[in-house]
């Protein structure tokens, strides 16, 4: 390789500054938002798709030179971003600190279905109007874009300063972040703050969305989840709020993931991000450049927790829905609609883990996905490679996501309130990386083919009925032990974890040890959920179980009422099962579920049955 002044060790270093620049527009927004509002955006990496769209029409359509088409970006993103602060964010001023975070997530899938609609989710191509000149460094070099995007991202970082230092409204911002209810008792206007804010965050995200596209030659309507997620992990290394922390901790990211592309290859690229993420929530949660002791965050729970009572179902009426579900192969001969309710009764186990851990002991965990694939993955292996029988497999997979599940979570435990939900969104992600680079055993980007299917005691269960009743008979199982527990000293234990943590913990609640053991069972169930996945599909990759899934097994939760058993069924079947019955609506799909998101959390966020 050289030494490290060597041409390409320059070429990986201007690289790593040149990507950590675009992280630190979105990291920069993200840390101004949560300054003023306590709150991680997770539509931001939307915004800087929109962004990288507003730039390809200006290109494409109205033939724009670069600084029109900079101005249009940025002017744009900045009134999406008023757009989703009014609409979508303020509104739920009075709900507790999860109410917006979920309402974030729910614009996100919103903002990138319509582009997707609007625009094919096909890859466009963005090119350069710069020149494709390159100044020569030693053995390295330095191109006109290289350098657009380092003046961009040092004069936004001195614009920014400026605005926050010696201009009123800067001045309301920083008071608004050091404590927004003393700036409200003095005047400071917080709503014109917030929108002051996200327009100036979103604007920094569409352009940096722009640079990207002109950077890499292509643009989608998915490029904004990854990004989002590099915004969040710089943010996070610099400080929660911390605006130079936030820039620093880009420029570490951008330099850690080039150096490590130079070393181990660019599908480790991910990887070194999240990894640095979760070591930096274990070891210093509140970030490199920040105070190394702060006030916790309050719980992202409490209140979004509605008083109102849970419907109750009585036992007969479960009884009799019981037997028409196990009953309706025998009317229904449609193999499609049996596989579709098939699928949704998969989802609903799935649905079930996620309920215990979110509703019931309020961990919000976004990394669910990441427990489908290790029960995927771990089930496919053994009946493949060890020869296991399909029967066996299958329960030995859920122990195996059980004991890893709660390993790979246990880091998480001492974390409260916004920190939980991304550490596991983070692990989830760990999780779909690991699968794709450890190709000895994950077979790695080629996934697991030749899957065998479901049977019993030798005999091939292939037929739609089949494919029906074990799902069925799954989500039966785990539905009656999860309303035992609940209803047991255990239930009422992790419930009161759910409300407070100190209190709980006062009176002897071992909380690291109760919360591994929601995980426990929370991870058998998801990974029960996704062995019956991997041998219903016979095939299965790291694209599999994507991080998508995570939100949508929150939505069905939410929809049916957090903690609930029977809301957790009906979310699933509502939010899977008749999407794709319903085959003019099945095109729509995740429209529909960041809809649905939304509308839960502004008008019934106790969901259809209440929260128990």
């Amino acid at each position: 390789m050289g030494g490290l002044l060597s041409g390409a060790w320059i070429d990986h270093t201007v690289n790593g500054l040149i990507v950590g620049n675009i992280y630190a527009l979105l990291a920069v927004g993200l840390a101004l938002i949560f300054g003023v509002s306590h709150l991680i955006n997770f539509a931001h990496g939307s915004v800087y798709m929109v962004g990288a769209y507003i730039g390809w029409a200006c290109f494409r359509l109205l033939d724009a030179p670069l600084p029109v088409t900079l101005l249009a970006v940025a002017g744009g993103c900045a009134l999406l971003g008023v757009a989703i602060e009014r609409i979508g964010l303020r509104p739920l001023a009075g709900s507790a600190r999860i109410a917006p975070l979920l309402a974030t997530i729910g614009i996100g899938l919103v903002l990138d279905q319509l582009a997707q609609l609007a625009f094919t989710p096909d890859p466009r191509a963005l090119p350069s109007p710069l020149p494709d000149w390159r100044i020569q460094i030693g053995g390295g070099t330095i191109g006109a874009l290289d350098l657009l995007i380092a003046g961009v991202g040092v004069g936004s970082a001195a614009l920014l300063y400026g605005f926050l230092r010696f201009t009123k409204l800067g001045w309301a911002v920083r008071a608004t972040a050091l404590d927004r209810d003393a700036a409200q008792q003095c005047g400071v206007d917080v709503n014109a703050v917030n929108r002051a804010v996200y327009a100036i965050a979103s604007a920094l995200g569409g352009v940096s969305g722009l640079l990207v596209g002109m950077y890499y030659n292509a643009i989608d309507p998915y490029m904004g989840f990854q990004a989002g997620l590099k915004g969040i992990v710089a943010q996070l290394i610099g400080g929660m709020g911390n605006v130079p922390g936030a820039i620093a901790g880009s420029l570490l990211l951008g330099l850690t993931e080039s150096y490590g592309i130079a070393l181990f290859g660019t599908s480790y690229r991910n990887l070194f991000a999240f990894v640095v993420m979760v070591l930096v929530l274990a070891l210093r949660p509140n970030g490199l450049f920040s105070r190394a002791r702060q006030t916790p965050p309050e719980p992202l729970t409490g209140t979004f927790v509605a008083p109102s009572r849970p419907v109750r179902i009585p036992g007969w009426l479960l009884w009799a829905l019981g037997i028409a579900a196990a009953a309706l192969p025998l009317a229904v001969q449609n193999a499609y609609v049996l596989q579709t309710l098939g699928n949704a009764w998969l989802y609903a186990v799935l649905a079930l883990s996620l309920t215990l851990v979110a509703g019931t002991v309020g961990q919000i965990s976004l990394g669910h996905a990441g427990l489908l694939a290790i029960g995927g993955y771990a089930s496919a292996l053994l009946a493949l490679d060890a020869k296991l029988p399909v029967a066996l497999a299958v329960p030995a997979a859920g122990v195996v996501t059980a004991v890893l599940g709660t390993l790979l979570v246990s880091p998480a435990f001492r974390l409260r309130g916004h920190y939980v939900s991304v550490a596991t969104l983070g692990i989830g992600e760990i999780v779909a990386l690991v699968i794709l680079n450890w190709e000895s055993v994950t077979r790695g980007p080629i996934g697991v083919v030749g899957i065998p299917p479901l049977s019993a005691f030798g005999t091939p269960l292939l037929s739609a009925p089949w494919v029906y009743w074990i799902p069925l008979a799954a989500v039966a199982l785990v539905a009656q032990v999860q309303a035992r527990l609940l209803g047991s000293h255990l239930g009422r234990t992790l419930r009161a974890i759910r409300e407070d943590e100190v209190a709980a913990r006062a009176y002897g609640v071992g909380l690291d040890r109760y919360k591994g053991l929601a995980f426990g069972v929370a991870g058998f169930a998801a990974g029960i959920a996704g062995a019956l996945m991997a041998h219903v599909y016979s095939y299965i990759n790291h694209e599999t179980f994507h991080a998508p899934i995570s939100v949508l097994a929150l939505t069905m939760v939410i929809l049916g009422g957090l903690g609930n058993v029977a809301g957790a069924i009906l979310g699933a079947v509502a939010l899977v099962g008749l999407p794709e019955l319903f085959r003019a609506a099945a095109e729509y799909r995740m429209l529909i579920y960041g809809v649905t998101l939304l509308l839960l959390i502004r008008f019934r966020p106790q969901g259809l049955l209440g929260t128990v």
